[in-house]
This record gives structure tokens, sequence and C-alpha cells, in this order.
């Protein structure tokens, strides 16, 4: 389970961003209202939660733990 990420913003979309870790770019779903907290190029850190499939693996991310 990844509880948090905590990184670099690499790009923002309309339902997600990419956050930069350790050198990978990791693809977090998130909220409108999370999004809009988010700045190109500033760190963030969200709470994650991770949901696994049998053909995916999906990454929520919140502004905090009380939102998750």
């Amino acid at each position: 389970m990844i509880a948090t990420v905590d990184g670099r913003v690499a790009a923002l979309r309309l339902d997600a961003a990419v956050l930069e870790v350790g050198g990978v770019g990791l693809l977090v779903h998130a909220t409108p209202t999370t999004l809009a907290g988010l700045r190109l190029g500033e760190r963030a850190r969200l709470a994650t939660s991770m949901v696994v499939r049998e053909d995916s693996l999906t990454l929520f991310g919140f502004a905090d733990e009380d939102e998750r």
C-alpha cells in the first residue's frame, strides 16, 4: 500500500496530477478541489489510497489524511 506521495508536480490534468518521486512519475487521480491546491513545478504531499484490480493499479490522492 502506498500511503503518501511527496514530490514535484510534473503535470496537471482535469482529473489527475503527475508527481515526480525519486525520478518516477506517479499518476495520481484526485478531485478538482485537491488538484486546485497543486502548482506545476512545486513540491506537493498527498495522502493516497491505491485500488488494486485484476487489470489495473489506480492511485488516488487526497489533500490530507482526513479527506482520505
